[in-house]
């Protein structure tokens, strides 16, 4: 038996690496798992090119448990190490300076391991001791086995291990029990190497026999090593995509579409990128997308990796050309991810463009669950914008789609106002607004539907792009002011403006958090004698203040009513002829209470008030 000291500067190596990896120590199962792969690759490499002697034979890597030892155990057949190559890979870690490593990587945990080649010294992240028992390929080589406690020194001594390959023995901490339990290991083991392209086995298959669970004799292996990416597009059908998206997300409504992504150049890239069914919540979207570097999982936070609109697909992206050990800091300040982030973002607008122009009215059916992905591209790139805008779509009330172009036209002859200005009318809610939708289409105007999650951004953005136009909510305001075509309005006497005002003002039930505004127009006969609207300004105001913590302050302040009493009508004119009379006391309640239903601002005690005085008029 030999003995030796690990070469490094430092004194405290694994105290470092215990320390600054433990954040991420379950890190482990794929550093050990994917260096058992890259030497069973070689292998197969080397008999590929035939300087291998005999069959290459089985090389499934195997994961093992023994509770009863406390180990976890990973073996592969692959090339296998000399004890010339246990001391240069394994107890030669080069470091420049103890002091500014430690200094330079103390907050970046996988830096530690990405810069400096220690994945196999992961492992002691949650072991009290490590074994290598290892044979290499080559012919005439000895058995030998390394160990380790933590501390810088190290035995190694012969072994009688009679096959090639290794096996990395883990002695597990106390406190890291948890990785001697089936469940926990495959779930990592699912999560990290789900994908490596050597089978990875763990434990035997199961199946059920008189009521209880038997262990077959079949290796369970737990990855598929040859995932759909890997493979053509013109070898795949939909149902394989649709599969495979099942097997990625169990739980999930069918995708919508998908892309198959495959260049190599200027990089390499491929993966299959979904777009899901999205209708709220966005937050419960992100970080649906893996990233992986030759089938090995790097991560699926791809926030700041790829354009944030993006981290709404779902689906794979694997590279070798994105660093497999790295933080996600330094990968959003590599080169090669940044060229990769634009040209995903292209391929995804591209692959919406076609679909728009093949098959518009796939795409039109589609749209509401389209819509949140493709908005928040156009409201948080530009360059996404510049693409999207020849394909994204508005919708009426009706149901009818248009492009922005095509929209433009339809109401630009009668929707201009006496300033020039291109006037688009919405509304967010059909049922809600319906009174007042049926009123402006009444007038010959198109009213869109804007009831998106972001739409409230949305419409600032539209303002800012399309040239002399502004929106306006379909019961912000009377019908004829929405659309001002001149300046000619019937004037109210002001004596009667004051009786009526002073007749309403005093029979409006106080609201929590509500103020109104009291004003009398001549709107004609056969206007509404009575109608509530907001401003669009505070009502925009307030809807932005949900989605953006810096307006918050908007949200805090009252709203906002203007009351507009239709002096034409002959229910206000009856009022107005005889305002102290019972009768148009309660006729005025009355109206107050139906704007006010109508606006769903009619609630307790006065909701049980205009029903029972509903039933009294009756």
């Amino acid at each position: 038996m030999a003995k030796g000291n690990i070469g490094v500067t430092t004194e405290n190596i694994f105290p470092v690496i215990k320390k600054f990896l433990y954040s991420e120590h379950d890190i482990f199962i794929r550093e050990i798992v994917s260096n058992a792969v890259d030497a069973t690759q070689k292998l197969k490499t080397l008999a590929n090119k035939g300087e291998l002697k005999g069959e290459a034979g089985d090389l499934t890597v195997h994961v093992k448990l023994d509770k009863e030892a406390g180990t976890l155990t990973v073996s592969d057949r692959g090339i296998g190490m000399t004890e010339e190559e246990i001391d240069k890979y394994i107890n030669q870690i080069a470091f420049s300076g103890a002091t500014d490593f430690l200094e330079q990587y103390k907050e970046d945990a996988n830096a530690i391991i990405g810069h400096f080649g220690l994945g196999f010294y992961s492992s002691f992240m949650v072991s009290k001791k490590v074994e290598i028992v290892t044979k290499s390929w080559k012919e005439g080589s000895k058995a030998v086995k390394w160990s380790c406690d933590g501390s810088p020194e190290f035995d190694i001594e012969e072994s009688d291990k009679a096959d090639r390959g290794t096996d990395i023995i883990m002695y597990l901490d106390d406190d890291c029990k948890e990785f001697l339990e089936e469940y926990k290991v495959s779930e990592l083991l699912r999560k990290y190497c789900h994908f490596l392209a050597i089978p990875i086995a763990f434990g035997k298959k199961k199946d059920w026999k008189d009521g209880k669970q038997i262990e077959l004799e079949e290796d369970n292996i737990i990855n598929e090593t040859n995932p759909i990416w890997t493979k053509k597009p013109a070898d795949l059908k939909d149902e394989d995509y649709k599969n495979f998206y099942r097997d990625l997300y169990p739980m999930s409504d069918e995708p919508l579409f998908w892309i198959h992504l495959n260049v190599d150049y200027p990089f390499n890239l491929t993966g299959v990128l979904y777009f899901p069914k999205i209708k709220s919540n966005m937050d419960l979207q992100k970080n649906k997308i893996q990233l992986y570097c030759n089938q090995v999982f790097v991560t699926d936070s791809v926030e700041g990796i790829v354009p944030d609109f993006m981290t709404l697909l779902h689906g794979v992206i694997d590279s070798p050309d994105i660093p497999l050990n790295v933080s996600r800091s330094y990968l959003q300040g590599d080169k090669n991810v940044k060229k990769i982030s634009g040209y995903i973002s292209k391929k995804v607008s591209d692959r919406l463009a076609s679909i728009f122009k093949n098959d518009r009215a796939d795409f039109e059916a589609k749209w509401d669950d389209l819509k949140i992905f493709i908005h928040y591209g156009m409201l948080s790139e530009e360059d996404f914008y510049g693409r999207a805008n020849k394909f994204a779509l508005l919708k009426d009330t009706e149901g009818k789609f248009y492009t922005y172009e095509e929209y433009k036209t339809l109401i630009e002859a009668n929707q201009t106002d006496k300033d020039g200005n291109l006037v688009y009318l919405y509304a967010n809610n059909k049922d809600d607004q319906f009174a007042y939708i049926e009123a402006a289409e009444a007038k010959g105007y198109s009213v869109l539907l804007m009831d998106g999650q972001l739409d409230s951004a949305l419409l600032g953005m539209f303002e800012q792009k399309f040239e002399k136009s502004r929106f306006v909510r379909v019961d912000s305001d009377i019908v004829d002011n929405l659309i001002k075509k001149d300046d000619n309005e019937s004037k109210v006497n002001e004596d009667d403006k004051k009786t009526l005002t002073e007749a309403f003002k005093e029979k409006m039930p106080t609201i929590d958090k509500t103020e109104f505004q009291f004003d009398v127009k001549a709107l004609g006969e056969t206007a509404a004698p009575l109608i509530i609207t907001q401003s669009e300004y505070m009502r925009r105001m307030k809807d932005m203040a949900k989605i953006q913590p810096g307006m918050a302050f908007y949200g805090e302040m009252p709203d906002t009513m203007n009351v507009v009493l239709n002096s034409d009508h002959k229910l206000i004119k009856q009022i107005l002829s005889d305002s102290k009379a019972e009768a148009s006391d309660s006729v005025a309640r009355q109206l107050i209470d139906l704007a006010l239903l109508q606006n769903g601002l009619l609630k307790g005690e006065a909701l049980n008030n205009f029903v029972k005085r509903s039933i009294e008029l009756i």
